[in-house]
């Protein structure tokens, strides 16, 4: 069975961490390079993600996440982790772990107030998904290698290149684990 950690910094890291007991699983909190051993997959929450930045390199966990990565760990960012990932950062530009090829605008649907919940489709499976968008960034480019998972009003919502997945949205909000399944999954066909 994989063991997950989840970047305990700063945003609701809690969430995830039930959604992660709905699928039977526990979970390990990431707060220094050393949280990170023996873990196959790590998710890093929304939040701000400036402050993720600022704490992730006085800790340490801005190189150790990208040395994760480049050894196969599986990464999965929602919202602020999103754009941590991120190739290119805008809104203001800001640095990021650039491990994911999109370019992402910071709050792009506009403040705390624009925040709202849809339902669309997704390729994976024929149920709609339900997406709850909170000062949600906005995918605005994708590299050849990404796969876009989930769109909605015209902008990618879910993404995934290789070992990386990510939501503009929280799942970890909803009562259904359906995309902390899919990234489980993810992690047993590595």
């Amino acid at each position: 069975m994989a063991r997950i950690g989840i970047v305990a910094i700063q945003g609701d890291y809690q969430a995830h961490a039930k959604g992660l007991e709905r699928l039977g699983l526990g979970c390990t909190f990431v707060r220094r390079p050393p949280d990170i051993d023996g873990t196959q997959g790590i998710i890093l929450p929304g939040g701000e993600s400036t402050t993720h930045l600022k704490i992730m390199k006085e800790e340490g966990l801005f190189d150790a996440l990208k040395e994760f990565a480049g050894r196969g760990g599986a990464l999965f960012g929602t919202c602020a982790g999103a754009i941590l990932l991120a190739r290119d950062v805008r809104g203001p530009r800001q640095e990021s772990l650039g491990l994911l090829d999109i370019s992402i605008l910071r709050n792009g649907y506009g403040r705390q107030l624009a925040s709202d919940v849809h339902t669309g489709p997704t390729k994976l499976r024929n149920e709609p998904l339900e997406m709850v968008f909170i000062r949600a960034p906005i995918i605005e480019s994708i590299g050849e290698k990404v796969e876009v998972l989930a769109e909605d009003g015209g902008h990618p919502v879910l993404v995934r290149q290789a070992n990386i997945l990510a939501s503009t949205f929280h799942p970890e909000l909803t009562a259904d684990p359906f995309v902390h399944q899919y990234f489980l999954n993810m992690l047993a066909q590595r």
